[in-house]
């Protein structure tokens, strides 16, 4: 009787821990077909700009457009995956359609920043790009200083450039300007399911290790 006891309680914990396990393989199946979706997504062929876009339905959209810039750029600042510290650049363009939307140009290096000659007003261009509501910000995140911004806030920054809130990333753009294009990825969306998945398992093991420890100690006491 005295092992009975400690013997269902470590089966029963080290159930619990397996099965967290499993769980957390089951989240990195669901994980990895939602990464595979939004890849297909985003490199799918690029159509016109949607009359009444959802950002649940149409984030990483692949659209194309034409027109031309229409208003001085805003600066974003950060460090951005692939690119490095920098400004992302963020115009407003009114396309032949007559629509303004803001418009991520890409990337200006830190060391470039201000040798780089920008779009200016008037500027025409041709684009593909994805569709994209970021949100860079967080608690620390500082208010805008003058055109320079911190974070892509897509509606604040659609307000102070009068363009509708969406968001084009610029995966390619004709004539070639000076920022470098810093398409929408995967890379920024996460998944570790696997890591938390081995810890599950790994803590269920030690359980188990831990249990027949206590048995044996528990044996070697009734002897």
């Amino acid at each position: 009787m005295r092992l009975i006891l400690p013997l269902l309680f470590g089966l029963a914990g080290a159930g619990v821990l397996i099965s967290l396990g499993f769980w957390q393989l089951q989240r990195l199946d669901w994980k990895t077909g939602v990464i595979a979706r939004i890849e297909a997504r985003i490199d799918a062929e690029p159509v016109p700009l949607p009359a009444d876009p959802d950002p649940a339905k149409d984030n990483f959209v692949p659209v194309a457009l034409t027109g031309q810039v229409a208003g001085d750029p805003l600066r974003v600042l950060g460090a951005w995956r692939g690119a490095g510290s920098g400004y992302r650049i963020v115009v407003p363009v009114l396309t032949d359609g007559g629509r303004r939307v803001l418009v991520d140009l890409g990337v200006v290096p830190l060391d470039a920043a201000r040798a780089a000659a920008l779009p200016p007003p008037g500027q025409p261009v041709t684009l593909t790009g994805n569709l994209n509501w970021p949100d860079d910000r967080d608690d620390g995140t500082p208010p805008p200083d003058g055109d320079t911004w911190f974070a892509r806030d897509v509606p604040a920054m659609a307000a102070v450039l009068q363009t509708e809130p969406l968001l084009v990333v610029a995966r390619t753009v004709e004539p070639a300007l000076a920022p470098t294009p810093a398409p929408v990825g995967t890379e920024g969306i996460r998944n570790s399911h696997l890591g938390y998945a081995i810890q599950w398992f790994g803590l269920a093991a030690v359980w188990l290790v831990m249990t027949v420890f206590l048995l044996w100690r528990i044996r070697r006491r009734t002897l």
